[in-house]
């Protein structure tokens, strides 16, 4: 009886052995997404709260801080936002509590819509993100794959 253990186990053993031995062809076909949405986000920047020596200067300046606001926007749409937050007591009284929010992304392929001066203290950058277009930028660096067919030889 043990040895029809070992002949089995060394059947088994030979028989596994072979299907590492046969050469595959693995044919990808590439993904293409149903739809493309199209974000929109739109950022404010104060003009009299810029830290410029003219009103130029902080005119300037609240374009760049309007169009960064902007894309903090669409990189929030895009990835999500990570929250932490932290309580703690003392003789069960709430002594200290703080929440931090973070954001972290690439954003390629963002479009100024509009810029302009809402009032005459606010700059306003409008954006759209075509996520069309960022999908023809993401086949440019990584194409995604799918398995269409397997040959086994």
């Amino acid at each position: 009886m043990n040895v029809m253990r070992i002949i089995n186990v060394c059947g088994v053993l030979m028989l596994s052995a072979c299907s590492t031995v046969m050469d595959k062809n693995v044919e990808w076909e590439y993904v293409q997404p149903e739809h493309y949405p199209v974000l929109n986000a739109v950022g404010y920047a104060p003009i009299s709260a810029q830290m410029g020596s003219s009103d130029a200067v902080k005119t300037l300046l609240a374009i760049k801080a309007s169009k960064l606001d902007a894309y903090r926007e669409l990189t929030e749409q895009v990835y999500g936002q990570r929250i932490e937050g932290s309580q703690e007591l003392s003789n069960l009284v709430l002594s200290d509590e703080e929440l931090k929010s973070s954001i972290q992304g690439v954003i390629r392929g963002a479009e100024v819509v509009k810029a302009y001066a809402a009032d005459d203290d606010t700059y306003v950058t409008e954006l759209r993100l075509d996520m069309q277009k960022v999908y023809d930028l993401y086949l440019s660096t990584a194409r995604p794959k799918r398995i269409k067919k397997v040959n086994y030889y």
